[in-house]
């Protein structure tokens, strides 16, 4: 049986093969309704199937997102991870996930191996990007979409949440329980780079403090990032003689690891310690007590990362601050702070 062509997809809906290869490809110029309906109708009746290699070959590009995250198996990247593919797939596009583990080396190993199968473009969601991999981005001149932290080191597009904000509320809700002061478990650098998230809940919490004149000196633990490390580190300052009435976790991954802790040394959460997260993964419902955090819409964020890395007009013009596209957070109250 011969190859169906889109000549003959063409030829039986009475029009051009310039007009199927906009319908198959959605653009780059609008076709009628009527005519598309006949294309369509076409490509079913043939059983048509577009030549993705060759559309690629073309084109220079490929139907394939690239993105890189630090850690797939942590909770919220999981959850970004899943959003930015559904995204995709309503824009008739595929994600390829590289994890770097927080290794420079392995987030510009991916960054050359993405680039070189001619991805459409990238979603980087990078904790501190080195030098390095702002220059291997500059060298490739790459369609790049900055998703969960804006580094100073390149001028791409990002797509935020107000952490900074986010860190603010939480904190504040905590101080309105009546703690004297609430301790910050924050990331594992003691001076996190501007644009980490971390730094950025860092930043609210301090706030929160202050304008409530609290001291926020000797009250910023560091923590890794997941829930293991963090319960070891909870262990620790839970267990000494200056054990905190409240925490804030830059993460909900660290706050599910000092529930744990607290668990473990008999410590009534919240009757004798508030805790709260930030991230609002699916399991901050499900932890006991449910834990209190901050919610961004990750849904809306991931469709604007890849609606931003694949339309034209990607490269922003202005200050930076007009390349940034900022969600706002939410404060959603749980048990694990004292209420309810």
């Amino acid at each position: 049986m011969a190859k169906v062509t889109r000549d003959d997809v063409a030829r039986l809906a009475g029009t051009s093969t310039a007009v199927v290869s906009y319908v198959i490809n959605n653009g780059p110029r609008p076709v009628a309704p009527a005519t598309r309906e006949r294309v369509l109708a076409a490509i079913k009746e043939l059983g048509y199937r577009p030549d993705r290699v060759a559309q690629a070959m073309a084109s220079r590009r490929t139907d394939l997102i690239g993105m890189i995250v630090p850690d797939a198996r942590q909770p919220f990247f999981a959850e970004m991870t899943h959003a930015v593919e559904q995204a995709a797939a309503e824009r008739g596009k595929m994600v390829l996930v590289g994890n770097s583990d927080y290794r420079n080396e392995r987030e510009i190993h991916y960054l050359r191996a993405f680039l070189g199968m001619r991805v459409s473009g990238l979603i980087l969601v990078s904790q501190g990007m080195s030098e390095s991999a702002a220059a291997e981005i500059d060298a490739w001149d790459a369609r790049v979409v900055l998703l969960h932290e804006r580094p100073e080191a390149i001028d791409d597009v990002a797509v935020v949440t107000d952490d900074v904000g986010g860190a603010q509320l939480a904190t504040r809700h905590l101080l309105e329980h009546g703690h004297e002061y609430v301790v910050c478990l924050g990331g594992v650098e003691s001076t996190p780079s501007v644009g980490d998230p971390v730094a950025d809940h860092i930043e609210g919490w301090r706030r929160a403090m202050q304008e409530s004149g609290r001291s926020t000196e000797g009250r910023l633990v560091q923590a890794p990032y997941d829930r293991y490390a963090a319960y070891e580190v909870a262990l620790g300052l839970l267990a000494g003689p200056d054990r905190p009435p409240a925490i804030f976790c830059s993460t909900d991954d660290q706050a599910i690891g000092v529930l744990r802790a607290a668990r473990e040394l008999r410590i009534d959460v919240p009757g004798e310690l508030a805790v709260a997260g930030f991230d609002n993964v699916k399991e901050a419902a499900l932890t006991d007590p449910p834990l209190t955090t901050i919610s961004s819409d990750r849904p809306a964020m991931a469709r604007a990362a890849v609606d931003l890395v694949l339309d034209d007009g990607l490269r922003v013009a202005g200050s930076r601050r007009e390349r940034v596209k900022q969600f706002p957070s939410a404060l959603i109250i749980r048990r694990s702070c004292g209420c309810g």
